[in-house]
Parts: structure tokens; sequence; C-alpha cells
């Protein structure tokens, strides 16, 4: 069965850190792009961390310098770190595959709630 599996959300007060894992079933990372992407309250999707066919990295522009995204092709785990949180990172945390040509989200996993409070 092709799904992915995130894990490590929580809540934690501002400035504080969470991990995110992802970890991929029935299928390898390669040949998608794989990255991050959330949804807050009433809010559309966001990509917050994507890696594109190069291994380049696009960071959400409010995420950059805070959060850290990296994978280990080996176990077909992506990971999230994010530290100095803010209440505006509050959202459910989905981790994807994308395409790498067109960009087009291929799997996603069921998401993790981030909370954070001020």
């Amino acid at each position: 069965q092709v799904q992915l599996v995130e894990s490590g959300g929580g809540s934690v007060q501002s400035g504080g850190s969470l991990r995110l894992s992802c970890a991929a079933s029935g299928f390898t990372f390669i040949p998608y792009c794989m990255g991050w992407f959330r949804q807050g309250p009433g809010k559309g999707r966001e990509n917050v961390a994507m890696f594109d066919s190069h291994n380049n990295i696009a960071y959400a522009e409010s995420v950059k310098g805070r959060f850290t995204v990296s994978q280990d092709n080996t176990e077909n785990i992506v990971y999230l770190q994010m530290n100095s949180l803010k209440p505006e990172d509050t959202a459910m945390y989905y981790c994807a595959a994308l395409s790498c040509h067109d960009g087009v989200l291929q799997i996603r996993g069921q998401g993790t709630q981030v909370t954070v409070s001020s």
C-alpha cells in the first residue's frame, strides 16, 4: 500500500521546537520531489519546504531560517525540523510527494497537527 505517515506534531509554546517525520511505504522517494506543506485554520495550502529535481530546497519566506527539511533516501524518511516556532505556524502539516516535472501533488500523508501557543 502506497502511503506517507507523518509523526512528531504536538503543542508547544512560542519559541519552541518540533521535529516532524514522514515515513514512506509502498514506494521510494525517487522519482518524486518530497517536501512538506501546511494548511492553517481558514487558510489555503502553503508549501513550507520542497525539494526540486536537483535537490535544491525551496522554503516559504515565512519559515526561512527557522525550518530545515532533510530526507534519508535509504530509509525513505523525510524530516522537518522546526525551530523558533510562532503562533502563526499553527497548522496541519502534510508530507507530500510531488511530480518533479510539474509540481503536481501525487501522494500526501494524513497530516500531523502543530499548535503553537503564545
